[in-house]
């Protein structure tokens, strides 16, 4: 079967990341990179020996180019979704869309009646263990569906940079626990509550108005109700669980370790090793898995499974939860 040439549009981290899992999955080929920072690209290129064009509209003119995954700054996701749409290249963005809501909705306006398909870098979504736990849902094995706790903690600040143009923790981090969490409930939230604070750095909120600790509160119209707790800050790992709690019982997607080995002797006991502390080690299966989604879509000709609403849907509940934080009441979701 002829694999599917995918171009990465972005060589920062998550860049170098998705071009390492293009190359190594079956169903795919890295067609070519681009990244507006030369260095960049050539890292990319001459570790995984593609080529790295030097303008963003070779890929999107190249007929041998079948689908765009974009890793880029958010401020150009839009703009490359617009153009791949227009390309007739299916694409995979990543989170956010845009900070901006306002630009969404339009974008999702102009996007209207198009059928190429776009898929959101919704990674938590393709956890194995965060699916075993909605399919233990859909199985019945916990009855019907009462409440969703959704943990969900870094291992340690980012750069003072990037929280200066990250768009503060809801839109940034919380996204993604916003996306899991309409996954899990299986119905749209109605309403949200929110309290934030910077306990680690005061100065992210004195001077960037942001924060690094933050819990939410959120109800469906049939009372589900979803808890969820994020932290930039935590001393032992990258802290990532999901509870759901029902009628007939329990399930827990726990966190990750390197293995399971548990010591005893005479100074502790049930010594275990710490949690994955990388979120791209912790996510390695969910982002291949993903791509697994991405292809099969296009290959088959069906529906993604995360697409450009999700992403829209993800960003109204963070632009709930700052009117929130204002109020200090609850807020509808718009």
């Amino acid at each position: 079967m002829k694999k599917v040439r995918i171009a990465v549009i972005g060589c920062g981290r998550i860049g170098q990341m998705h071009a390492k899992n293009i190359q190594l999955h079956e169903k795919t080929t890295l067609a070519c990179v681009f990244d507006p920072n030369d260095q960049f690209a050539k890292k990319v290129s001459n570790d995984l020996s593609v080529p790295a064009v030097e303008k963003v509209n070779e890929v999107f003119s190249d007929s041998g180019i079948d689908a765009i995954l974009i890793s880029s700054p958010t401020n150009t996701h839009i703009d490359f979704i617009e153009k791949s749409v227009a390309a007739k290249k299916p694409v995979l963005c990543e989170k956010p869309i845009d900070l901006d809501i306002i630009k969404v909705n339009e974008c999702s306006e102009r996007l209207k009646g198009n059928n190429i398909p776009i898929q959101l870098g919704f990674n938590r979504r393709f956890d194995p263990g965060h699916q075993a736990a909605k399919q233990s849902l859909i199985d019945g094995e916990i009855g019907e569906l009462h409440q969703c706790l959704i943990t969900s903690r870094d291992p340690g600040l980012p750069s003072w940079d990037y929280l200066k143009v990250s768009g503060g923790q809801f839109r940034d981090m919380t996204i993604h626990d916003f996306d899991l969490a309409r996954f899990m409930l299986g119905e749209e939230p109605e309403k949200i509550f929110a309290i934030s604070n910077a306990l680690i750095n005061p100065k992210i909120k004195s001077e960037l108005d942001d924060s690094d600790t933050l819990m939410i509160i959120m109800e469906t119209a049939s009372g589900k109700q979803c808890h969820i707790n994020n932290s930039r800050s935590a001393t032992y790992g990258y802290d990532q669980r999901v509870e759901l709690f029902g009628s007939k019982g329990m399930v827990v997607s726990e966190n990750r370790k390197p293995h399971e080995l548990k010591k005893y002797n005479n100074e502790f006991v049930d010594k275990r090793e710490p949690y994955l502390n990388f979120f791209i080690e912790r996510y390695q299966e969910a982002y291949m898995n993903s791509i697994t989604s991405f292809v099969e879509a296009i290959i088959e000709k069906k529906p993604v499974s995360v697409g450009f609403e999700d992403g829209r849907r993800a960003l109204l509940l963070a632009e709930a939860a700052y009117k929130s934080v204002k109020s200090g009441r609850f807020e509808k979701i718009d």
